[in-house]
């Protein structure tokens, strides 16, 4: 575990150095230090673990440090308790990276995830008071913002959403694996977005 979070600390700095648009996003501590946490692995971590999908050279380390790190950090299961279906849940793959708690690496005024979807899985319209950008690491998925048309982002490509601000994603033909940081409202969670408010 030492070396996994010694890269994986190196591989994140490294990450908002090299990235301008997560760079004028929000900044890392300096230093970047360590917090204790309690481990929890879910059912969509394994799935993360056996294809995390192709990746620029740029991210490979990267990607491989997320990976490597599965055992040690605490996934999450967002949409357990909500209408989705267990489907989704055992396949929607996520653990806090850096955050005020439950992240190996702590930061008061920021959160940020690794998120992984296997192909074909469409993550619905949803929305949250955080401000958020998405980088993608690995692996490519179609990412729609309300207001705006649809894209397919690929290995080094970004996306903002405003607060408040549905958007959905859907993968393919091959997972996706994507680096999420929030700012603003780090407490309220995203809920699902009601047909109507997509529809206008």
């Amino acid at each position: 575990m030492r070396v996994n979070r010694d890269i994986l600390r190196d591989e994140l700095i490294a990450l908002h150095a090299r990235t301008p648009a997560l760079g004028a996003f929000c900044a890392l501590p300096d230093p970047l230090c360590e917090q204790a946490l309690v481990p929890y692995v879910s059912p969509a971590a394994a799935l993360m673990q056996a294809d995390p999908g192709g990746t620029t050279a740029a991210f490979e380390r990267l990607r491989d440090a997320l990976v490597a790190a599965t055992p040690d950090v605490r996934w999450r299961e967002t949409y357990k308790d909500t209408d989705i279906g267990e489907d989704f849940v055992s396949k929607f793959a996520c653990y806090q990276l850096i955050g005020p708690a439950e992240a190996p690496f702590n930061a008061p005024d920021m959160r940020s995830f690794v998120v992984w979807t296997p192909p074909g899985l469409h993550y619905p319209w949803h929305h949250h008071p955080a401000e958020e950008i998405y980088v993608v690491l690995a692996g490519e998925a179609e990412f729609a913002v309300h207001g705006a048309p649809s894209r397919t982002l690929r290995p080094g490509d970004h996306v903002l959403h405003a607060s408040m601000q549905p958007h959905a994603m859907t993968t393919r033909d091959s997972p996706v694996m994507a680096y999420v940081a929030w700012r603003g409202d780090l407490t309220t969670p995203p809920v699902f977005t009601l047909p109507e408010m997509v529809s206008l």
